[in-house]
């Protein structure tokens, strides 16, 4: 998967829910949003590059704050289930 992509598209998402008034409450319906509606390939790669940058920051692609944070604290309900065998 296109790491940039993914990054470009979950900062749009990011930006909509930053719009909230509460930033906690935005935090958890990025998270809430990524985990409902991205497929677990595009949430796997998202996590695989978080793990080789924990600042959100590397190969071209950036993550906006918010949605770095909410990633990493829903890092586990974000984790998809090992692909049966």
């Amino acid at each position: 998967m296109d790491i940039v992509q993914l990054t470009r598209m979950a900062n749009q998402i990011g930006a909509f829910f930053a719009a909230m008034p509460d930033r906690e409450q935005a935090i958890d319906d990025i998270a809430n949003h990524l985990q409902k509606f991205w497929e677990p390939r595009m949430r796997r790669a998202l996590l695989a590059f978080l793990d080789l940058h924990p600042d959100g920051r590397g190969d071209g692609a950036t993550l906006d704050a918010i949605v770095l944070q909410a990633v990493q604290r829903h890092r586990q309900a974000l984790t998809p289930a090992a692909p049966a065998a």
